[in-house]
């Protein structure tokens, strides 16, 4: 058998030239994202378009030249490190995360078991205890990593199910009718963990927000109690901190009072905002958090990690242990609290290194760069939801509460619906042109620009050009009518 291709596969000679090849051009493109490069943030191409012309390059393949293909996927790609990408909740990745996804995607250590991740099962250990003290938990406090904030939150209720039915739910199932109480303004993924776990719709209740899309806590005892009343057993509360849309945080302080009164699971989808916690400036969003039974906390949102980097922290760590029981006699041995194989208490068996990119930036750069960097996007938000405020085109939703401010064009004599659709076109127009890359959104039903700022290199420079673009592509729209 002829095994030269394989050869040329590992060849250590062209890994080293084709690396240090890929890390100059990376090197440069982030100088050139870093000093306002004219790229479009997306290079805009419709799905059938995109898919056709990478259906051309498979057609032609194997093509040798890889450097050529890391070149046109870096240029067609959209540029999440480009200072006017001001969109989704994703992080820029700081340079010394990305080398370290680099060498633990080159190690592959799959993490089920210890044996299989030693130093990465280790350093999680230590991630994880380390920021659970941050959060303000007692020795009993740690977590565990797993892969998106999704799997996050499923594997912190399947620990309150499993916590708050006399610990039987995984051997035995449930035959109540169990139910969690939620906000109508949190993500969709808590929706779809309710469904994945079997208790459908009727075990979500949805409660109500005020004006300021924060969870109404004086709708819980009510809505507890009518609840009760049908026949359902309530287990948990899912605050968010903060939520999507709107970047708003729920009253975790006054949550808190009413899981202790009935004997509630406390959950936090702090996928976004509860990185508040690491700045000095900006810890009172996320009052009362140290008292959550368990939290979600997204490393690739505000913390400058690669996707997908998601710890799961827990108040009292030792519940996390129960959440799967069971027995796999060729993998995990019968220790109940076994921190050391990972497959024990995640939905997934092998898991990536992602320990690893965490603790590379808190060993380079400690706790300081996390502070600054929460403590900067906040700060611009607050900034940018003024320059909004003086705008008399403009509307502000909300004043912002993190780093998300949704806003919308709103001229004279124009109807709700007439507005949703114009603010709809305005943000495809803007995402076609590519200058900058923002999103969208419903509240109560009606469109709004939503904006995410996830760089600490954008400027308000930046953002009055954007406001300038909105206002004018609005006007434009207006004439065509």
């Amino acid at each position: 058998m002829n095994n030269d291709i394989l050869h040329q596969a590992y060849d250590p000679e062209q890994f080293r030239q084709q690396g240090h090849r890929l890390v100059d051009r990376l090197a440069d493109y982030l100088a050139q994202m870093q000093h306002g490069s004219a790229l479009a943030v997306l290079p805009w191409q419709s799905p059938e378009d995109k898919l056709y012309a990478w259906q051309t390059d498979f057609d032609n393949s194997p093509q040798g030249n890889i450097n050529q293909f890391f070149d046109r996927v870096l240029m067609e790609s959209i540029h999440i490190h480009h200072p006017r990408y001001v969109g989704h909740q994703v992080a820029a990745p700081a340079p010394a995360a990305a080398l370290a996804g680099l060498l633990s995607a080159f190690l592959n250590n799959g993490m089920a078991v210890y044996e299989m991740g030693p130093v990465s099962s280790a350093i999680e250990r230590l991630v994880m205890k380390q920021i659970a003290g941050k959060i303000g938990y007692d020795s009993s406090g740690g977590g565990i990593m797993t892969s998106g904030g999704t799997l996050a939150n499923l594997t912190a209720l399947l620990a309150a199910r499993q916590a708050k039915t006399s610990r039987k739910a995984w051997q035995e199932g449930t035959q109540e009718q169990l139910a969690l109480m939620v906000s109508e303004e949190a993500h969709y993924c808590v929706d779809r963990a309710v469904k994945m776990m079997g208790w459908g719709e009727a075990g979500i209740i949805r409660i109500p927000v005020n004006d300021h899309y924060q969870i109404r806590t004086d709708q819980l005892e009510p809505h507890f109690q009518q609840a009760q009343k049908g026949g359902k057993k309530v287990i948990a509360v899912v605050a968010s901190a903060c939520s999507t849309s709107t970047g708003s945080y729920d009253d975790l302080e006054a949550i808190t009072h009413f899981c202790q009164q009935h004997d509630l699971w406390l959950h936090v989808d702090g996928a976004h905002g509860a990185a508040a916690v690491f700045s000095e400036k900006y810890r009172s969003r996320v009052a009362g958090l140290s008292q959550a039974d368990s939290i979600t906390l997204d490393f690739h949102k505000m913390l400058m990690t690669p996707a997908l980097t998601t710890g799961l922290l827990f108040k009292n760590e030792s519940l996390s242990f129960d959440t799967f029981s069971q027995r796999a006699s060729y993998l995990l041995n019968e220790d109940e609290e076994d921190w050391s194989n990972s497959g024990k208490r995640t939905v997934e068996c092998t898991k990536r290194m992602m320990s690893v990119q965490v603790y590379t930036l808190l060993r380079t750069y400690g706790w300081e760069l996390w502070d600054e960097n929460v403590t900067c996007l906040y700060d611009l938000a607050s900034k940018f939801a003024k320059m909004i405020q003086q705008r008399s085109e403009l509307e502000l939703a909300i004043e912002p509460q993190a780093n998300i401010v949704c806003f919308r064009y709103i001229p004279a004599n124009t109807s709700a619906a007439q507005l949703s659709d114009l603010n709809a076109q305005i943000r495809q127009q803007i995402l076609e042109e590519g200058k900058f890359y923002i999103v969208q959104t419903q509240l109560k039903g009606e469109v709004f620009l939503r904006v995410t700022l996830m760089n600490p290199f954008t400027t308000e420079a930046m953002l009055n050009e954007l406001l300038d673009n909105v206002i004018q592509r609005g006007e434009d729209l207006q004439r065509a009518i």
